[in-house]
């Protein structure tokens, strides 16, 4: 039996009962004028939550990734460099 890459089962669960945490907090917040910090607290980590993926790649799979140990290739070549003048 293959494994799909996303959620799925008790994370398919996860997922919406998190994404219907987010939504009732931000609700409250536009709603009910006795909403306060937790509301707010959880509103703002899940709004994070949601643009981190966005950003966050494997530096080894982003476009024009540098190889590891580049700079301290750099440095050796630039000591070696400055000693021979």
């Amino acid at each position: 039996m293959a494994r799909s890459n996303g959620p799925t089962g008790y994370r398919w669960g996860a997922c919406v009962a998190f994404t219907a945490l987010w939504w009732w907090a931000a609700a409250r917040l536009l709603l009910a004028p006795d909403a306060g910090v937790l509301e707010g607290a959880v509103a703002a980590g899940g709004w994070g939550l949601s643009v981190l993926p966005v950003h966050c790649l494997p530096k080894a799979r982003a476009d024009g990734a540098l190889a590891a140990g580049r700079w301290r290739r750099a440095w050796r070549a630039a000591r070696r460099g400055s000693g021979a003048e």
